[in-house]
Formats: structure tokens, sequence, C-alpha cells
């Protein structure tokens, strides 16, 4: 069985990552969604580690080949334990690919038998990002397009919290 990890802090999850863990599903037979957490980082994120879990899982619900997971180590160690021969990555931009471009060499030295697997973004998605959303949906933009439903449901209530 061919396994990769997609991973991601997933802080919110996307429709952009949505689309390519399921084109990642296209070429393997499992996709492990990786919820990377950094706890030094904990009261940056939106959800926490357990709630961003919880939210993949969801979101995945339904659909064959899928599992979620979670590190609060490196991502492609998690992977190798995991049983991933590959890692992939979503390319919005050449600055994305800079800044992946130096992750995979760190990667290929941590763990050489991991490959990085590059799918690049549709056209229409190439604007959204994690920090994109927060920022709009913070400053009252409807985003319920931008995201799967039980994210824009969780995020309504972190909202009323606030």
């Amino acid at each position: 069985m061919r396994i990769a990890c997609y991973p991601g802090s997933f802080d919110p999850l996307t429709v952009g990552h949505v689309d390519v863990a399921l084109r990642a599903r296209k070429i393997f037979d499992k996709v492990i969604i990786l919820i990377a957490n950094n706890p030094k980082k904990e009261n940056a994120y939106l959800f926490n580690a357990k709630e961003r879990v919880l939210l993949a899982e969801e979101t995945f619900k339904g659909y064959d080949g899928f599992e979620v997971a979670m590190t609060d180590g490196l991502v492609v160690r998690k992977a190798k334990e995991l049983g991933a021969i590959a890692l992939i990555r979503g390319l919005r931009a050449v600055t994305d690919y800079e800044a992946e471009y130096q992750m995979h060499e760190v990667n290929e030295y941590l763990e050489p038998s991991i490959d990085m697997v590059y799918l690049m973004s549709h056209r229409v998605q190439a604007f959204v990002s994690s920090s994109n959303i927060k920022e709009m949906f913070f400053a009252g933009a409807d985003i319920s397009d931008l995201v799967p439903r039980p994210i824009y449901e969780a995020m309504l209530k972190k909202r009323k919290q606030s």
C-alpha cells in the first residue's frame, strides 16, 4: 500500500487543502492528514491540536483512503513511523516554492527515504491560505466558500466566544 502524509498546521483547514488532499488520494492508496502541532505556538493557533484533528476527521468523513494523525515532533519522522513513502505539499506561488525547497532539503537530510510530492493549487484557490482566511473572517468577510462546512461552523463558534 502506498501511503502519503499531507502535513500542515491546518489552522484552519481550507478548501485548497482539501483539493490538494483529494488529488493526492488519486496517486496514493492512503493519505494521512498529519496535523503538525508546535506546543510553543499553542497560543497562536485559532484551534488547538485536538480541535484541528477532530475538524479534519469531520471534513474527510465519508471519503475513502483518508486518515488523520497528529505530531508534536518532526513531520518527516512521524511520516516514516506511519509507513509513508511521501509527503504531500501544495504550492500556490513562487514564494511557496522557495520555502518548500528549504524544507525539502531538511527533510531529505533527516529521512532520505521519504519523497516530496508537490501539487499546484488551482488558480481560483491560489490566494487561499489559513492566515488569509482568519484575517478575512475576523474582519467580517464571508469565507463560507473558502473552508469546509465543519470548519466554518467551528469558526463561527470561536468568533462568538471572543
